[in-house]
This record gives C-alpha cells, structure tokens and sequence, in this order.
C-alpha cells in the first residue's frame, strides 16, 4: 500500500495517525506541492493528499483514509463500537471541526490576507469551539471517553495549526485541559512516529 502525503498537512498528518495506530503496512511518499508526481495524479487527477493506493482502490480523502484503517484493526475502539451515542457525537464534531473551524484557522493564520478584520477578531471567532472542546474534557483526558477516539485523531492537526499560529496566547488562554489534550497528543510515541522525516 502506497500513502501520497505532505508531512505538514493536516488532513495528510491524520490519516498517518489512523494507518499507524492500525498497524497498517503503508509505504509513504512524501509530495511535493508544487511538483506532483505523475502517479499521484493517476490515481487521483485533483492532485491533493492524503491519497492511498490500496493496492484493491484508491481513497482519496483523510476521513475515508481512517475509517478504512480502522476497519481493519482498531485495538482502543476509536471507533466508540461501545458507546454509539458518543460515536454519533463525534461525527458532528469532526464535520464542525472540518467546516466552520477550519475557515477559522485559515482566516486566523492568514489574517493579512483578510485585511477587514484583524488576526484578534478572527482567534475570537474560533474561541467558542475551543470552549466546547473545554468543557468536554472535563473529567477525562480525551474528547469522549478515557481513551482517543476517531474525533481525538481527527480533530488534532488543526488544533495544533490554531495553536501554533499565536503560541504565547494559546499557552496563557483560558483552556488548560485542551492545551494538556494537545500537549499529550503532541508528545505521544505514535504523533512523533508519524512526524518524523
């Protein structure tokens, strides 16, 4: 199996997450934007990452990417197999996180593209998620059970895009459960694996 990614994607640095976490026995080909290889675009003519030869098909989004890895094998139930209220729950926080926040952090960490508004207007704007993600972490280390789920994997890399857009803010802000979330994630043995050059 063949995983065409961009180290820093987002959308790319999750699918890594789930392939890993699975145990999945996937060759990475690292692309460079501005010079597609012939086969990626094969494959999948829109050019984008993460894109995965499955050696049967070919997936084409980050979130198809996961689910199918861990289809095959998910040892913690990232899945929520046992919880399905929680599962549901966390399909509508992933297509939050996927919609209305990642606008945010693209008019957050851009902000001199978006000259209408100033980079501390467009971080409040993003901050009544932060809250939610909050206050759900009340009481436990990850989003909805003692354990990482599908939405922890998915939501990680733009949390750590927000958050590294104005590090000083997000270590003194108001979220000291999702900034031990991210930092926890961020530190884990699996983030470092797929991270690695």
């Amino acid at each position: 199996m063949i995983l065409y990614s961009f180290r820093r994607c987002p959308w790319a640095m999750r699918a890594r997450l789930a392939l890993r976490y699975a145990g999945c026995d996937v060759r990475i080909v690292e692309v460079k934007m501005k010079d597609k290889p012939a086969e990626l675009l094969a494959l999948s003519p829109k050019g984008t990452v993460p894109v995965l030869d499955t050696g049967d098909g070919v997936l084409e989004e980050s979130l198809d990417i996961m689910r199918w890895a861990l289809a095959r094998h998910d040892p913690e139930d990232w899945r929520l197999l046992a919880d399905p209220t929680a599962a549901q729950q966390g399909e509508a926080l992933i297509a939050r996180n996927d919609g209305t926040f990642k606008a945010q952090v693209n008019l957050y960490k851009y902000a001199e593209r978006y000259p209408e508004h100033s980079r501390t207007h467009y971080r409040a704007q993003a901050e009544p998620w932060l809250a939610t993600l909050e206050s759900l972490l009340e009481g436990r280390p990850y989003l909805l059970a003692d354990h990482p789920s599908l939405a922890d994997a998915a939501l990680l890399p733009l949390m750590r895009q927000f958050a590294g857009v104005e590090p000083e803010w997000f270590a003194a802000a108001a979220y000291p459960r999702l900034r031990n979330w991210l930092q926890g994630w961020l530190e884990s043995a699996l983030f470092r694996a797929v991270m690695a050059k």
